[in-house]
């Protein structure tokens, strides 16, 4: 069994589990409050130690608030601002400013472990004041570490900026462009990173192309690979391949089901695939991708 409880953040000085936590789905009202108060304490229950939440994902932020305020140094906490601040226009210096301050408020917290910046374009990196104002709220004691969440050259700009301590990125078996690429920038830069669709939306599901559904896009790539299980079940290849991918610290997936996350983390638990499964995912991606870029 694998210690997948604590890692490195980085070079930050948070410590995470390999396998974290998406609340997207506890965002939803169709979700009551007394089952959103049983999953998201259940998760911390089992040893998850990174939850990873975002302004847009509905009543999320309030919740983990309501529900974790009195659980608040048990885990790392992080979210994402950028956008959707009333009478506010989106991807300026006051808009993160205003952002985190919600969240502080939503969260119930006088401090967040790591702000994302929330796939903006690199412009916007570039122009706007946002990463002004985020490294301001470093400074002043409200954030503990600046991050950015996006993939392809966005991604990789971040990974060189020294006012990032973290990233967010999509990595998993159909989606592997960014490994040597962002990854391996972030890596030598000792920065955190959060893994994101590490179960590549699991196209497995479909037997056909499942058109328009999430998932679609790596369907196409999931069938051109041609890939083979092997001994392994589909949902435990795909994880054990990014959690212990060198420079991932964490893998956050999202669900409302404490079933699916008890069965995920046994997955993890099982530890690393053998170097000649992990190669064999890598040249099968390596010999089709026709241009695949990172999905956002």
């Amino acid at each position: 069994m694998s210690d997948w409880r604590k890692r490195a953040f980085g070079n930050t000085g948070l410590e995470v589990s390999a396998l974290g936590f998406g609340p997207g789905h506890i965002g939803s009202p169709a979700q009551s409050e007394q089952e959103v108060a049983k999953v998201l304490n259940s998760v911390l229950d089992l040893g998850i130690t990174l939850i990873d939440t975002a302004r847009g994902y509905g009543l999320s932020e309030e919740r983990i608030g309501r529900h974790l305020a009195g659980r608040r140094g048990e885990f790392v906490l992080s979210t994402k601002v950028g956008y959707d601040v009333e009478g506010m226009p989106d991807w300026t210096g006051p808009t993160i400013t205003a952002g985190i301050e919600a969240a502080l408020r939503r969260l119930q917290t006088d401090y967040l472990d790591i702000v994302h910046l929330h796939s903006c374009s690199l412009e916007e990196l570039k122009n706007n004041g946002v990463v002004e104002a985020l490294a301001a709220a470093v400074q002043a004691g409200k954030v503990r570490v600046a991050a950015y969440s996006g993939d392809n050259a966005e991604l990789e700009w971040a990974a060189q900026q020294a006012v990032f301590g973290s990233l967010q990125t999509s990595v998993n078996i159909c989606d592997q462009r960014v490994i040597d690429r962002g990854l391996a920038t972030a890596q030598a830069n000792g920065k955190g990173v959060i893994a994101k669709r590490p179960g590549a939306n699991a196209p497995w599901r479909f037997a056909e192309r499942p058109v328009g559904d999430y998932a679609e896009e790596y369907w196409v790539r999931w069938q051109a690979m041609g890939l083979e299980r092997g001994e392994y079940e589909w949902q435990g290849l795909a994880l054990r391949f990014v959690c212990y991918r060198p420079g991932v610290s964490s893998a956050i997936i999202g669900t409302s089901s404490l079933e699916h996350l008890r069965h995920d983390l046994g997955l993890v638990e099982r530890g690393p695939l053998p170097a000649e499964v992990v190669s064999g995912l890598r040249q099968a991606f390596a010999a089709h991708d026709q241009g695949w870029e990172g999905q956002v």
